[in-house]
């Protein structure tokens, strides 16, 4: 591989990693900070993929379109609706427990999968969107891969920025304090559904803006942009690897398992062909393994919640140092 080829491999690796990285911290304030089991990650991801594809995109005849929109106003839509589709589930789902409401999200997440594979006049259906324009294209390789980069990395900071002031403040305490012990805070006279119901919806939110930044990216959508296994199950092994409750794991997490996704992609190729059909089934297995790793050596993740108390930090009773 020559040194631009590289180039621009590692930039594409951390470019997606840090994609990845968005969809974290999103699960992160859901799950992390409030105790919410959204299976249904993809859902949001696709609406806010469609919602940016849809109004960035020229007229087309396979598809909605034809409003060649800036990527600014489709990344801001991306995110509304996304948030306000988080709302409305909320609304129905919100007062269910762990597993219920990971069962009820799920047929959610699949319920919005199934339009956008059916719904040919609005997506495409299978066909998929084309032609989504990515900024900095016109500066050509490697020029316009590291811009992006560059604005993958600032929104990151934006979002890590806007995350960490939700969990330091006193919004950030209550959900915490509902996550830990429901009834105890119901008894100081918190509306915990209110709370839930405004985490799942800002969590969402920023979901719907990582798929709206990848399909800018990819400059490509179609439904297998949107199937559960890149964009649910990666998601939450990434949290669960990283640290659930601590925004810097969310990030560390994302980049480390996507480093070793590509990884085992990259030695799938070099398989002999009967085999190379199977080792898409052996990923998983890996990844299922070393997050089982992750859990026995460092059961709060490799970056653990840690909770301040008089301005000293003190590990979370997820992690392993903690008395």
């Amino acid at each position: 591989m020559t040194a631009s080829g590289l180039l621009l491999y590692v930039t594409a690796l951390i470019t997606m990693g840090g994609l990845y990285g968005i969809l974290c911290l999103g699960l992160n304030i859901q799950w992390g900070m409030t105790g919410l089991f959204n299976a249904g990650i993809a859902g949001f991801f696709a609406v806010g993929a469609y919602i940016a594809a849809i109004l960035a995109t020229p007229a087309a005849a396979t598809h909605l379109g034809g409003f060649a929109l800036p990527m600014p106003v489709g990344l801001v839509a991306a995110m509304a609706i996304s948030g306000l589709l988080g709302w409305a589930v909320g609304r129905l789902c919100i007062r269910l427990k762990s597993d219920y409401l990971a069962i009820a999200t799920i047929g959610i997440a699949e319920i919005l999968r199934l339009i956008v594979r059916n719904e040919e006049g609005i997506t495409a259906g299978s066909l998929g969107i084309k032609n989504i324009p990515r900024p900095f294209d016109q500066w050509g390789a490697p020029s316009a891969g590291l811009a992006y980069l560059v604005l993958v990395i600032g929104m990151i900071a934006l979002i890590y920025g806007f995350a960490q002031r939700l969990q330091n403040s006193p919004w950030g305490r209550t959900m915490r304090a509902i996550r830990d012990n429901e009834a105890a805070a119901r008894a100081m006279g918190k509306n915990v559904d209110a709370f839930r119901l405004q985490a799942f919806a800002i969590g969402s939110a920023i979901m719907g803006l990582g798929g709206a930044m990848q399909a800018h990216y990819f400059k490509f959508l179609s439904p297998e942009a949107t199937e559960p296994l890149l964009t649910t199950f990666l998601v939450w092994v990434m949290l669960i690897a990283g640290g659930s409750g601590n925004n810097r794991g969310a990030v560390l997490g994302a980049l480390i398992i996507w480093f070793l996704w590509s990884a085992t992609e990259l030695l799938s190729t070099r398989l002999p062909q009967d085999w190379a059909v199977k080792a898409a089934y052996v990923r998983v297995l890996m990844i299922g393994f070393l997050l089982q790793l992750v859990l026995r050596f460092f059961p709060g993740g490799l970056l653990p919640e840690r909770t301040s108390s008089h301005g000293v930090d003190k590990p979370s009773r997820g992690d392993p140092q903690a008395g």
